[in-house]
């Protein structure tokens, strides 16, 4: 395994130490919790986090007009309840705590878990679980994907808005009702913990589906090009979403050139096109990763006018454009 790494048991210290260099925005408190090193005064908090391995999530996305706290488990394994907890307790100013959780078992259990604790200790703590990947057919068990920064950007401007805990769960949840994603690779991640490639996959392959912890898709073929994939995906996407005014956003899985990103970029809006849909916006780059896995996916939500405000609302995170 060649990696830029000194020892696999460090990978996430060593993360945690760099992070704090790059961004004089942030502190890590209790190890692995990122939070603003300003802390905002009033307003809802809002805590994700999960597994390390699909940066700049989450820790990227502290930052104002985003999140106020995430929490940095090892790599693609969920952060602890305790982890959690002093996220919760060091982010939440009196106007409670909105957890945004991706749907994986372990983040759903440790932030359910959390929360508890700290409902137990005072603190007002809602939560929202993140269901966009439609690769997995039932609805309940789909994993949440790149759409979960979407989330994380519509829910920090509602709290900037200074909306309350229970009306920015509630907008949330409505806007995840139309939030859809699929990805696909041409080669898998390399695991740094365990030296191990996520699937095996052939020069001549591609997998359609894939995860954002190293997991293989719901099926695999025979490569194509780009526009086709780009058909592929967006037949998919389209059974779910009545719309056609929709944003997209075309995430890089880690390893694929920005190079590659426009390219897939430009088939996608020509795809549009021929499609007679409107997109209203197009967000391009890595937003959610899976290590160095070489591929991409796409992530459609409807246009609402609520929605594009909180897209073009500024924040300070260097990772959100």
């Amino acid at each position: 395994m060649k990696k830029l790494i000194n020892d696999k048991s460090h990978f996430l210290a060593d993360m945690m130490d760099g992070l704090k260099y790059r961004d004089e925005k942030i502190e890590v408190i209790e190890e692995t919790v990122v939070v603003r090193r300003n802390k905002k005064t009033s307003g809802v908090a809002l805590i994700s986090g999960g597994g390390s391995g699909h940066e700049p999530a989450h820790a990227g996305y502290v930052a104002e007009g985003m999140l106020d706290a995430a929490v940095c488990g090892e790599v693609f394994t969920s952060p602890t309840p305790d982890k959690v907890l002093a996220a919760i307790e060091a982010a939440d100013n009196g106007d409670g705590v909105l957890l945004i959780i991706k749907n994986y078992a372990g983040d759903v259990m440790n932030f359910e878990i959390a929360q508890e604790m700290a409902e137990a200790n005072g603190h007002e703590v809602k939560a929202v679980v993140v269901r966009d990947d439609i690769a997995i057919e039932n609805e309940e068990q789909r994993r949440g994907v790149a759409g979960t920064v979407l989330v994380h950007k519509y829910a920090g401007f509602l709290a900037s808005s200074g909306h309350s805990l229970n009306t920015i769960k509630e907008k949330v949840e409505e806007m995840m009702t139309s939030l859809h994603s699929i990805g696909m690779a041409i080669h898998p991640c390399m695991v740094p913990t365990t030296g191990e490639y996520g699937f095996d996959l052939q020069d001549d392959e591609m997998e359609i589906g894939i995860g954002i912890h190293g997991e293989k898709g719901i099926y695999r073929e025979k490569a194509e090009p780009v526009d086709k994939i780009i058909e592929r995906l967006l037949d998919e996407l389209s059974k779910y979403n009545e719309h056609d005014d929709l944003v997209v956003m075309v995430n890089g899985m880690g390893g694929t050139p920005q190079s590659e990103l426009s390219i897939v970029a430009k088939y996608t809006v020509e795809s549009f096109k021929r499609r007679n849909m409107k997109m209203a916006k197009l967000l391009v780059g890595d937003y959610m990763t899976s290590l160095d896995m070489q591929g991409f996916s796409l992530t459609i939500v409807d246009a609402s006018d609520e929605l594009m405000k909180a897209l073009e609302a500024e924040t300070n995170s260097d990772y959100f454009n």
